[in-house]
């Protein structure tokens, strides 16, 4: 739990610090570099990680974990100041904080270009929740070797797409006619290719199925988080990224927990289940479509008039 807590602190304090070292131009760049290193990182991590734990047992690989944490700590201390001066800080006081919470939804819901954007994470974690947790139960039943070894191939293959993704498509995601599309594409894409590995042999093929859905997922990530970071006030910009935080986080856990249940009393069979997760994305990025796109083309419109 203490890892998952500190995992939620540095994400979003990432997300509210890169604006301020990077120009508006540079930050589609920034972030799908950032995607691109940690999808290379989890990517090579599940898939040393696996074999690891096939070879030598779970200790060593937990030893080796551990070490990576601490190189990773010298490198961040290596970067530059970017956070609020000291007259913008705010209290610790724990009321102060539920207030400064509480104040950050309200700013989320007056903006309705922030609003939905925030939402775009959630939509992919709809049915992507359960599928990172399917993929420890097709790894267990594909024939990549044993069972640690399959599914760290599974999720290197997860990471892989998850970094390719973002950096092949910038372009795309820099390409304001297509954004107010894209959100809902990829949604679309991803889901998709989930279906496609239910439909298909467990062989080497959906391992391409796999990097290509979470290639998508990818572009989903990187463009939502690059939307709300230049929506955002500096000052309101850790108080948005950890409300997105928030609602993918419950999205992802309801998700898996109600594929669990289905599994666990037999409602569906796994591939039906993986269905299931597919058909959700592809529905979510259909509502996009017809319910947010209207809106950002309108935005975009007037942004070009304005300019």
């Amino acid at each position: 739990m203490g890892m998952v807590v500190g995992r939620a602190i540095s994400s979003n304090a990432e997300s509210a610090y890169v604006p301020n070292i990077c120009t508006k131009e540079e930050l589609l760049s920034a972030n799908a570099l950032s995607s691109g290193g940690w999808s290379a990182a989890m990517g090579i991590g599940a898939g040393i990680g696996g074999l690891t734990i096939s070879q030598y047992g779970i200790e060593t690989a937990l030893w080796i974990d551990s070490v990576t944490f601490l190189v990773a700590i010298v490198l961040i201390m290596t970067l530059p100041h970017g956070g609020p001066e000291k007259s913008g800080r705010l209290s610790s006081n724990p009321r102060a904080m539920l207030e400064e919470i509480l104040s950050g939804w309200k700013y989320i819901l007056s903006k309705p270009s922030i609003r939905r954007v925030v939402l775009a994470k959630a939509m992919w974690a709809s049915g992507g929740g359960a599928q990172v947790f399917l993929l420890i139960l097709i790894g267990r039943e594909a024939g990549f070797g044993n069972v640690a070894a399959g599914i760290g191939i599974l999720y290197m293959a997860r990471g892989f797409g998850s970094g390719f993704g973002p950096i092949v498509s910038r372009r795309f995601m820099s390409n304001d006619r297509l954004v107010p599309y894209l959100l809902g594409g990829v949604l679309i894409i991803s889901g998709a290719f989930y279906m496609a590995v239910a439909v298909s042999e467990w062989t080497a093929i959906i391992l391409v199925y796999v990097f290509i859905s979470h290639a998508a997922s990818g572009v989903n990530w990187v463009l939502s988080t690059t939307m709300l970071q230049k929506r955002s006030e500096d000052e309101w910009l850790g108080r948005v990224f950890g409300t997105d935080s928030l609602g993918i986080t419950m999205t992802m856990g309801l998700s898996t927990v109600a594929a669990g249940l289905i599994l666990e009393n037999n409602l569906l069979t796994l591939r039906e289940t993986i269905i299931a997760t597919g058909t959700l994305q592809i529905l979510a990025g259909l509502l996009w479509v017809l319910l947010a796109t209207p809106s950002e083309k309108k935005m975009l419109d007037k942004s070009v008039q304005t300019n």
